[in-house]
């Protein structure tokens, strides 16, 4: 079994034409998001303490961008995300896996 990460990314419109003075306007959009995958999670009690590690490796959060963590799982090892099935279905070959955060 494997931990599935999923996040949300944001970035803040906003910051492209700020001087630096003053308060950052804000104008955030979503822009998607990433998968992670880590190996050899086979518990919710194992999932919850590698979230507390892995949450400082894969959020961010600035006056420009911002990553958080939308939803978790635990997945079977042979489990795909959607991308990976896709780039399977159309280019026969997966050129861009789901990365995987090694603790």
């Amino acid at each position: 079994m494997k931990l599935l990460i999923q996040t949300q990314v944001y970035e803040n419109y906003g910051a492209h034409d700020w001087d630096g003075t003053g308060t950052c306007p804000e104008y955030w959009k979503a822009k998607g998001g990433s998968d992670y995958f880590v190996p050899n999670t086979n518990t919710i009690d194992e999932a919850h303490i590698i979230m507390l590690d892995v949450r400082a490796q894969v959020e961010q959060n600035s006056i420009a961008y911002s990553e958080h963590i939308i939803h978790w799982e635990i997945v079977a090892d042979d489990f795909m995300t959607e991308f990976e099935k896709d780039q399977l279905e159309f280019e026969g070959m997966i050129r861009f896996p789901t990365k995987t955060i090694t603790l």
